[in-house]
């Protein structure tokens, strides 16, 4: 069997001349072709590049006005309580009825404390409870009769908004039975 190499040298030189030249002809046509494909990819590229970056900046912006619109809620929870509390002080004066004037307060607490219940927020308790960590802050040490580690007295409460502390209490808490040395 011959090889391509020795029927290329059998062949008439103006017959390999053809062949390389048809050779050529094929390897610029595919070489052509393979650019082709290559521009179209990078162009693909550029533009799923663009897309993407567009993509971005539109959740950003959504996020954005999300976030917004939650707050606007938030407010517009809390403006009936701001109503009913700028009503109860324009219509107060001096002379009115002090009682009328606290029994509207003490609705408007009630109106504000369902609001916060409806929003999951609720109390830590703290006074008799022990301490702990993760939903109280000890701002002091007192000893006294109770049980080391367990709160005396609450000065700021605290709150946790579905099972998560928001803000924790602030409260002294007991260090147990303080040791007295009896000087003679």
């Amino acid at each position: 069997m011959r090889s391509d190499q020795e029927e290329k040298e059998d062949a008439p030189s103006g017959e390999v001349e053809q062949d390389s030249r048809a050779a050529s002809v094929d390897a610029e046509k595919l070489l052509a072709r393979k650019e082709e494909e290559l521009r179209a990819c990078v162009d693909r590229l550029q533009h799923l590049q663009a897309d993407f970056e567009n993509y971005k900046k539109r959740v950003l912006r959504d996020a954005g006005v999300a976030e917004e619109r939650i707050s606007d809620q938030e407010v517009l929870d809390f403006l009936p309580l701001y109503d009913n509390l700028r009503r109860a002080f324009q219509n107060h004066t001096g002379k009115c009825d002090s009682m009328a004037f606290v029994e509207g307060i003490e609705r408007i607490f009630a109106q504000f404390a369902e609001i916060l219940k409806q929003k999951g927020v609720s109390p830590i308790q703290a006074v008799g409870e022990r301490f702990d960590p993760a939903a109280h802050e000890a701002l002091l040490c007192v000893p006294s009769d109770e049980e080391p580690h367990v709160i005396l007295e609450e000065f700021e409460t605290g709150y946790l908004r579905n099972g998560r502390v928001l803000r924790p209490s602030k409260v002294s808490v007991s260090t147990g039975k303080a040791h007295r040395e009896e000087t003679s």
